[in-house]
C-alpha cells in the first residue's frame, strides 16, 4: 500500500514537472484563438488566446491550452489580436447625439473604441447631463468628454472679446470644478479660436488649476500653430508656462508648424518638450497623419477682431466699407501664410457645385480677387477648408516622438475623419517603416491611455475592458481621400466593445455597446 502511495506521488510530480497535470476548467464567454496577440505595452507580438467574460478581459493563454471552455470559439488565424484604438482628438459628439451617426462607425471601421470629446476648448459644461443623454441614445464608441474653457467662458460672458472679470472668472471655475467631480477628463482650450483667443494666460492658469485637483489634465489646440499671433515657438511656451503654473498634465493637440513661416519648427519644438520633460513637466501631443489641416474658412483666414460678440456683429464688420482695407490686409497675410488660395480648398459646402474646388478656382469662377471670393463665401455660410500647410518633414519629426500619439482631430470635410488611424499604419509603419507595428498600436492605444488617466482600456492584459480588434495589417484599406472624405476604411474583421462583437467578420452587428468614461 505504502509502495503505491509513494508511485502515485511520484506519478503526480511528474505530470506536473512534465506540464501534464490537470487543469480546472476555464469558462469564458468568447476566446480568440490562432492569432497574434500585440497587447498595447510595446512588447513584441506572441501567438495567444484571449478569453472575454462579460465586458472584461478575463485570460491570456498560450496557444496550445486546452482548459478554456467558451460559449464562442472565433479562429483568427493569421490575424494580429490588438486593443482598441484610443482617439484623443475628435469632434464626434454631434455624431454620437444624432439618431442616425450614433454608432460611429467611422471610428469603429478604423479600430477606433474609444474617443475623446471636447477638444478645442468645446466641451459641454455640464458633465451629467451630456452623459445622460449619450447613454439613453446609445453609443457606439465608448467616449470621454474634456470640458471646453471656450464653452466656459461663453456661458458666462459670451463672445465678448475682452478679459473675464474676477466675478466671471469664479463661475467659470465653479462650472469646472462640478464637472469635474462628475467625471470630466480635464480642461481644453482653444486659444486660437474666438472666444479663446481672447482670454489672457492667467485666466487659462487658473481653470487649469482646478482641473489639476482632480488629476485631470490640460489639452490646449495653442494660441498660434505658426505666424498669426504671437508665433508657433511662443505659443508651445505660453502652454508650457500655463502647465507649470497649474502644475498639470500638457497635452498639445494635433501638434504641427502650420504654414509657411514655421516649416523646420519642428526640431525647436520637440527639443523645449523635451528639455521640459527632463525637468519633471508632463508633457504629451497628438498628431493626425495628413499634410492638410481642417477647418472653417472663417477660422482659418478672419482676423480675430472681425468675429467677435455675435454673428450679427461679425457679418456687419464684414460689410462695413470703413473696414475693408485693415480686413483686407489682414486676410491677405493670413491667407499668404497658408500657402495662397491654390493651398485652400473647399470640402463641405451647401453649395455642392463649389466643393472639391481651390478658393483659386472659385475666385476665378467669381472674377473675383481670393479675398473678396472669402468674404463672400464667408457670408454665404459654413464652408469646411482641408488647408494644405504642413511639410511631410515637421509631420514625420513629431511622428517619431515617444510622447506624440495618433489622433484624427475628426471632422466633416477631411478624410481624416474616416481613416486617420488606417492611413498611418499602411504610409508610416507599412510602407516608410517609421516605426514598428507594436510600437504604431501602442502610440494608439496604452499611451493614449496613460496620458488621459483612463483606466483599464488601451491594453490586452487580464481585468481590462474587453476593447479589442482583430486585423491582417495588409488588409487594411484606406479607401477615403480629399476628393471622396467620408468613405469607410475596411480591413478591420472584429471589433469588440465592453465585450461585445459591434463588427463581425467585417459586418457591423448594429449594437451599440460603448459608454462614457468618468
Amino acid at each position: 500500500m505504502k509502495a503505491n502511495t509513494l508511485k502515485l506521488s511520484a506519478l503526480v510530480m511528474l505530470m506536473a514537472l512534465t506540464g501534464c497535470a490537470s487543469k480546472p476548467t476555464f469558462n469564458a464567454d468568447i476566446l480568440l484563438t490562432g492569432g497574434l496577440l500585440i497587447s498595447g505595452d510595446g512588447s513584441a507580438a506572441n501567438a495567444k488566446k484571449v478569453a472575454i467574460c462579460e465586458d472584461k478581459i478575463c485570460g491570456i493563454f498560450a496557444p496550445d491550452s486546452t482548459h478554456i471552455k467558451a460559449k464562442q470559439v472565433i479562429d483568427v488565424s493569421g490575424k494580429v489580436i490588438a486593443p482598441g484604438f484610443i482617439d484623443p482628438h475628435t469632434h464626434s459628439l454631434s455624431d454620437l447625439k444624432s439618431s442616425t451617426r450614433n454608432n460611429n462607425i467611422n471610428y469603429l471601421t478604423q479600430g477606433v473604441t474609444t474617443v475623446i470629446n471636447g477638444n478645442d476648448g468645446g466641451g459641454p459644461v455640464d458633465f451629467n447631463a451630456t452623459k445622460h443623454t449619450l447613454h439613453a441614445n446609445g453609443i457606439g464608441t465608448n467616449v470621454g468628454l474634456l470640458v471646453g474653457h471656450g464653452s466656459l467662458r461663453k456661458q458666462v460672458m459670451g463672445k465678448v472679446a475682452r478679459h473675464a472679470t474676477e466675478k466671471e472668472m469664479s463661475q467659470m471655475e465653479a462650472l469646472l470644478e462640478a464637472a469635474m467631480e462628475q467625471g470630466a477628463l480635464g480642461l481644453s482650450s482653444g486659444l486660437y479660436y474666438v472666444p479663446g483667443s481672447y482670454a489672457n494666460t492667467n485666466e487659462v492658469v487658473r481653470l487649469a488649476k482646478v482641473a489639476a485637483k482632480f488629476n485631470g489634465i490640460y489639452d490646449t489646440h495653442i494660441r498660434d500653430e505658426s505666424t498669426f499671433s504671437i508665433g508657433l515657438i511662443p505659443a508651445v511656451q505660453e502652454a508650457i508656462d500655463i502647465a507649470k503654473a497649474a502644475d498639470i498634465h500638457l497635452h498639445l493637440a494635433h501638434i504641427k508648424a502650420l504654414g509657411v513661416d514655421v516649416w523646420g519648427q519642428s526640431e525647436q519644438i520637440i527639443n523645449l518638450v523635451e528639455s521640459e520633460q527632463q525637468r519633471g513637466l508632463s508633457i504629451s501631443a497628438d498628431q493626425y497623419p495628413w499634410l492638410a489641416s481642417g477647418t472653417k474658412l472663417h477660422s482659418a483666414l478672419m482676423p480675430k477682431w472681425v468675429m467677435a460678440d455675435s454673428k450679427k456683429a461679425f457679418h456687419a464688420r464684414l460689410k462695413d466699407p470703413r473696414l475693408q482695407d485693415q480686413i483686407d490686409r489682414e486676410l491677405a497675410e493670413n491667407l499668404r501664410r497658408r500657402g495662397g488660395a491654390k493651398a485652400i480648398l473647399i470640402t463641405k459646402f451647401h453649395d455642392k457645385s463649389l466643393e472639391g474646388k481651390t478658393l483659386e478656382q472659385v475666385a476665378k469662377e467669381w472674377n473675383l480677387s481670393a479675398i473678396s471670393a472669402t468674404k463672400k463665401l464667408v457670408l454665404m455660410g459654413q464652408v469646411r477648408i482641408a488647408s494644405f500647410n504642413m511639410s511631410a518633414e515637421d509631420v514625420e519629426n513629431f511622428m517619431q516622438q515617444t510622447w506624440v500619439v495618433t489622433s484624427s482631430d475628426g471632422t466633416d470635410g477631411h478624410p481624416r475623419k474616416y481613416a486617420s488611424f488606417p492611413k498611418k499604419l499602411k504610409s508610416y509603419v507599412l510602407d516608410k517603416n517609421l516605426m514598428s507595428l507594436e510600437t504604431f498600436i501602442q502610440r494608439s492605444s496604452a499611451d493614449t491611455a496613460k496620458y488621459f488617466n483612463i483606466k483599464k482600456r488601451g491594453q490586452i492584459k487580464p481585468d481590462y475592458f474587453a476593447d479589442i480588434i482583430v486585423f491582417d495589417p495588409k488588409q487594411i484599406s484606406v479607401n477615403a481621400s480629399f476628393a471622396h472624405w467620408n468613405v469607410l476604411t475596411e480591413g478591420m474583421q472584429y471589433v469588440f466593445v465592453n465585450g461585445e462583437i459591434v463588427i463581425n467578420d467585417h459586418k457591423f452587428t448594429n449594437i451599440h455597446a460603448g459608454k462614457v468614461i468618468d
